[in-house]
This record gives structure tokens, C-alpha cells and sequence, in this order.
């Protein structure tokens, strides 16, 4: 029996986060979280996968990071977006969108 794929595509995890951090400053799980609410639970983040993008978008100055008290009184590293991860952002959607519209063409295309 084949199971449905819970994976994020490959390349789109980092536009999923700056776009959910877009909506408010959060903590790593709460991304994780909301990513799986928004998309219907059709995606899944592996938690590994997603502290590598968080450094890794931090590192390229899309992010920035502090130390907070959750309202479950425990310490966490809340994310939120600079100037640039909104303006990267911008032109990973742009870009998704117009790769979008290409596969949907090539799905309809008829012989």
C-alpha cells in the first residue's frame, strides 16, 4: 500500500519558514507547528532538518534570534524576520509561483 508523502519538497523548506515567520516571531517548534496546521498536516518538519535551516538562514542574516520565556515558562529561541529574509522571501515566492505555473502547464499539456 503506498503511503502518501508527509515530506517538504526538496529546496522549499527555508521559503516555508521565512514565510511563516512572516505571520509573527516564533519559536522552533511553533514553526514546525504551524507550517503542519497551514498546509493540513499534508507536511511533516523533521525537527533536525528544521534547527539546520533556522541556523542556516540566521547565518545569512534572513533571521534573527533571542532567548525568550514561552507562557509555558520555559526557554526558547524565538525567530523572527529581518529586512532581508522579507526581501528573500519576496523572490523565493515570486520564483515558486512562475515554477508553479510551468509544472501546471506541463500537467495540462495534451498530445
Amino acid at each position: 500500500m503506498n503511503e502518501v508523502s508527509t515530506d517538504v519538497i526538496q529546496g522549499t523548506l527555508d521559503m516555508l519558514i521565512l514565510k511563516t515567520l512572516s505571520l509573527e516571531p516564533m519559536h522552533g517548534f511553533g514553526i514546525a507547528r504551524r507550517i503542519e496546521q497551514i498546509s493540513q498536516e499534508v507536511f511533516k518538519i523533521n525537527p533536525g532538518s528544521l534547527l539546520t535551516a533556522l541556523q542556516r538562514l540566521e547565518r545569512a542574516g534572513l533571521l534573527d534570534s533571542e532567548w525568550q520565556i514561552t507562557e509555558n515558562s520555559r526557554r526558547a529561541k524565538v525567530y523572527k524576520l529581518t529586512r532581508a529574509g522579507k526581501k528573500q522571501l519576496e523572490q523565493e515566492t515570486a520564483d515558486w509561483s512562475r515554477r508553479v505555473s510551468a509544472i501546471s502547464r506541463l500537467l495540462k499539456a495534451e498530445a
